[in-house]
């Protein structure tokens, strides 16, 4: 017997549609795998056609980044946690990149553009606007007076970007190897000197 569409629920309305098709797919990327879970997959999950994913998410790229970004907000509150109590700023921006270059790719949700061999994917997602804003809220979370080191406004936005610019060439080209002391070593050498060029607000 053929199940009702939603599995007999159907949403309320376009936003419920959307948060249900994310949901479905990390369960199938929970199940099958990130390279392995299709469209096919997730419209099964729900009980309905593809053609009902594909209205809401024109296609698998743009779903993928959905999910990434459903999953960004809980990768951020664990990054802040894991820098709770630092307060030198290069300690932070050295700690933040490391610990994002050893866990996104470990991540079954933001790591799976990578999976899939979709760098690009991936690229275009962490380098939006949307990105910058959860970020910008995550550093201005962490136990460093960032205004007081002159990074305020289009200073802190640039200082992300070159950040997040740096995690993709790690993400999408991972020098074997190279993890724990080592990284963090490599990082406070080359990555620290962005963080002295400002000057601090009078």
């Amino acid at each position: 017997m053929k199940r009702p569409a939603w599995n007999g629920a159907p949403p309320r309305d376009g936003e419920e549609a959307k948060a249900r098709i994310i949901d479905a797919a990390m369960r199938c990327i929970d199940r099958h795998g990130p390279g392995k879970t299709s469209l096919s997959d997730v419209a099964a999950e729900l009980g309905v056609i593809r053609q009902t994913v594909y209205r809401y998410f024109p296609s698998t790229e743009e779903l993928f980044i959905a999910v990434g970004f459903a999953a960004l907000n809980s990768f951020l509150e664990r990054l802040v946690a894991h820098l709770a109590g630092r307060r030198d700023p290069a300690d932070v921006v050295v700690e933040a990149m490391a610990y994002a270059i050893e866990q996104v790719p470990k991540d079954p949700y933001l790591g799976l553009f990578l999976d899939l061999g979709r760098p690009e994917a991936f690229s275009r997602g962490a380098t939006s606007a949307r990105a910058f804003d959860a970020c910008r809220l995550a550093f201005a979370r962490t136990d460093v007076d960032w205004d007081e080191l002159g990074f305020s406004g289009d200073e802190l936005t640039e200082l992300l970007e070159f950040l997040l610019r740096v995690l993709l060439s790690f993400a999408n080209d991972p020098l074997p190897g190279r993890g724990g002391a080592d990284l963090r070593a490599f990082l406070r050498r080359w990555v620290t000197p962005a963080i002295l060029a400002p000057t601090p607000a009078p």
